[in-house]
């Protein structure tokens, strides 16, 4: 269909199509909504010079974080770096500054609007940089789920766990209903914490939010639980999919949600690396689906994954399940050591939303905070923050 023809039918763009543009705003979704301000051009030979000026103009006042999954024109500037906790808890640590300008996506900014104090303003530096998986569990969908597990008559027996990898609406209804929030490095202590709540293992069910993949492969392979202790709930399908006997009969709830980037990787990828790589160990993150996490040599979290390769032999050779932007600087700077690293899949993978924090939104944040204008604040509500603290506050406090 030619443009003139677009035209003259008036095609007009759904309201799902405008999110995912980051040309609307969905107050109750991570996913896009418009940035505000001029940004300087991606092509501005100045940028590195720009954004170097603007932060040393603003000294101790900005604390810039940097995720694992950021670009390297971005990691640059960054004062640390590391999953989303570990960077939340950076910037309670520092209390004396005053901007917190988080390179991660908006669940992240979140959690550190939650875990610092009142007087710090976090920062995102594209409010479009949203997270798909943390979409596809809205606080509106959750409550549908726990009338469905209330009707069922197990609501009693059920304790929610929150991956980090969610909104604060989220981790607020986790510690609303005694839950906890884990990430991917002490799921299993989540987990084995929350089934000791209750009356115990032999009566207590986990509501696992909403990652299905992570939650699964903890259950099964660090726990033992069978497959068939675990139903799938799906928030699209009445009642979820699931009938009342069988939520009375599982062990784990997964909700149905997934990371689109490690969701990618297949048992067809891993057999293809060790096809064309004779020796090569796999390495993956929870996050990809159980098949992959059975076929591969190694499991773990994104600080595992990095502990791995830093301890492995010069000259072994590994194939990394997870996002592409942290496989390539890994890959870098292994290499003068003679390991060998490459991308588990043969097609080019970054995660999008991550992708959309550049240098010119980097630069715009950091000029505009350096004029004294605060742009894309992230703020918690003081409800939501409580209960959401509370979560997190039991899973510092797991053992």
């Amino acid at each position: 269909m030619t443009a003139a023809q677009t035209t003259e039918l008036d095609v007009q763009p759904s309201p799902l199509a405008l999110l995912l543009l980051g040309r609307d705003a969905d107050p109750k979704s991570e996913r896009g909504v418009e940035c505000p301000g001029d940004l300087p051009s991606p092509s501005d030979p100045d940028l590195v010079e720009r954004a170097r000026a603007a932060k040393e103009k603003l000294g101790d006042k900005v604390f810039v974080l940097g995720h694992h999954y950021q670009r390297d024109e971005v990691i640059q500037f960054a004062d640390v770096t590391g999953d989303s906790f570990k960077l939340a808890r950076d910037a309670a640590a520092r209390p004396e500054a005053e901007y917190i300008v988080f390179c991660g996506v908006h669940f992240m900014a979140e959690s550190a609007d939650i875990l610092t104090s009142d007087d710090q303003k976090v920062v995102l530096p594209d409010l479009a940089a949203g997270c798909s998986m943390a979409d596809m569990a809205t606080a509106e969908q959750v409550a549908e789920c726990w009338d469905v597990l209330t009707e069922a008559g197990i609501a009693e027996q059920v304790v929610p766990v929150s991956y980090m990898n969610s909104s604060a609406d989220i981790k607020a209804f986790t510690g609303r209903h005694g839950g906890t929030i884990c990430t991917s490095s002490n799921a299993q202590r989540a987990l084995e914490w929350a089934f000791e709540q209750g009356d115990g293992p032999a009566t207590t069910k986990v509501l696992f939010l909403p990652d299905q993949h992570l939650g699964r492969n903890t259950a099964v392979r660090d726990l033992g639980m069978s497959l068939e202790d675990c139903v799938l709930y799906n928030p699209h399908k009445p009642n979820g999919g699931l009938t009342a006997e069988q939520l009375r009969d599982a062990k784990m709830i997964l909700w149905r949600g997934h990371c689109s980037v490690h969701g990618r990787f297949s048992v067809e990828s891993v057999e293809d690396v060790r096809a064309r790589i004779p020796g090569v160990n796999v390495l993956v993150h929870p996050e990809c689906r159980h098949e992959v996490v059975a076929a591969a040599d190694y499991v773990g979290s994104t600080e595992y994954i990095i502990k791995a390769l830093e301890a492995a032999p010069a000259g072994s050779k590994w194939a990394i399940g997870t996002e592409l932007n942290l496989v390539r600087r890994l890959a870098n700077r292994f290499a003068p050591e003679g390991k060998e690293i490459v991308f588990l899949d043969k097609t080019v993978c970054f995660c999008s939303t991550m992708n959309r924090i550049d240098l010119p939104h980097l630069v715009w944040t950091l000029e505009s905070l350096a004029a004294g204008k605060l742009v894309n604040r992230i703020q918690v509500d003081d409800e939501t923050e409580k209960f959401a603290k509370l979560a997190l506050e039991r899973m510092l406090a797991l053992p």
